[in-house]
């Protein structure tokens, strides 16, 4: 079974069949790739759940945590769960556009003598690309995954190359290391619907892992639980949870209470906050509420959902000014006050 994106929703009454049987098998696979998850990866539970809405509205997740926080291992172990394409990038300072992107070549044919023109696709065209330590590469590089992220097509040379869908981008990012580092620019940071934290595990999860690795020379085998085309339904079916135009204006002012400039941005907010999220972060925080509501067997999506997805969905899009530096607010210390007031 298969709709394009823009097919319009049939109500769940006329085709009761169907819509049951899709809904049943959405939460059958989202609790299979979960248990494949667990194979592998301890704990994180909220960072797993965010790649997941991450996957299910087709965007991009930014992962930033320290060494050693099985990154990396989260992300392969999520896209062979998925049975997706997976490439991985490791970002370095003389790292070339045309690494990520591919490039033409002259070829000649043996037999005539003849050259042409050929493309050869560079890494990013596959289903689940991680981009290892993305803010190690200089902005020029960075830039060549603007288009793809964006628009899910590469353009070499004046011809554009359509991107297989569905196309998801996990970036990692290192937060301590500065030097040798280039920061990633705001433009770029919008694109990325998430940017989740993966904090260090509890004391009783270090032991599991310590005690897997430790006893086992190699991982559990992932079995895929899922399709490209499969995924492509289950995005199709996110976008068909109706959201309220009360909760649509809720998602609105939230957003706009993190903007300095706004009668209804709390003092906090006009005291730290140099810019506030933009409007595709409303976009991207009532997607995201969506998918959320329908993970967790709702046909609606609520003032918790859009509340609880707020920090993951903005702390990368809203810039504080120095005056936060020097009295130690963080970007979230400021968001928890605009969903609390």
């Amino acid at each position: 079974m298969s709709r394009p994106m823009n097919e319009p929703f049939v109500a769940a009454e006329t085709v009761p069949a169907e819509t049951e049987a899709l809904v049943t098998r959405f939460h059958q696979q989202l609790n299979a790739i979960r248990t494949q998850v667990r194979r592998v990866i301890v704990g994180q539970e909220d960072v797993v759940e965010h790649l997941l809405l991450t996957l299910l509205i087709g965007g991009h997740c930014l992962i930033t945590g320290m060494p050693g926080t099985a990154k990396t291992l989260l992300v392969r172990t999520l896209a062979n769960a998925l049975g997706l394409t997976f490439k991985r990038v490791q970002f370095t300072p003389d790292l070339m556009p045309t690494d990520i992107t591919g490039t033409d070549i002259i070829e000649e044919d043996i037999t005539t003598g003849h050259r042409r023109w050929t493309f050869v696709p560079g890494p990013i065209f596959t289903h689940v690309l991680l981009a290892d330590e993305i803010n190690r590469t200089p902005p020029k590089t960075q830039a060549a995954l603007l288009e793809a992220m964006q628009e899910h097509s590469v353009t070499v040379r004046g011809t554009t190359h359509k991107l297989a869908p569905p196309f998801l981008v996990l970036a990692t990012q290192n937060p301590i290391e500065l030097e040798g580092t280039y920061p990633l620019p705001e433009a770029q940071l919008d694109r990325f619907v998430f940017n989740v934290l993966l904090d260090y595990l509890s004391a009783e999860d270090e032991v599991e892992v310590v005690e897997r690795n430790t006893m086992h020379m190699e991982l559990p085998t992932i079995e895929a639980c899922t399709s490209a085309a499969e995924i492509m339904e289950f995005q199709w079916l996110v976008r068909q949870v109706p959201v309220s135009d009360e909760m649509q204006r809720y998602a609105v002012d939230l957003i706009r209470a993190t903007r300095p400039g706004e009668a209804i941005a709390p003092e906090r907010v006009r005291r730290y906050v140099r810019y506030g999220a933009s409007v595709r972060a409303t976009q991207f925080l009532c997607l995201a509420a969506k998918a959320r509501a329908l993970t967790q067997g709702r046909y609606h999506v609520t003032p918790e959902d859009l509340r609880s997805l707020m920090l993951p969905v903005l702390r990368h899009r809203v810039l504080t000014n120095y005056q936060a530096e020097s009295d130690g607010v963080s970007v979230d210390d400021v968001l928890k006050d605009v969903v609390e007031r």
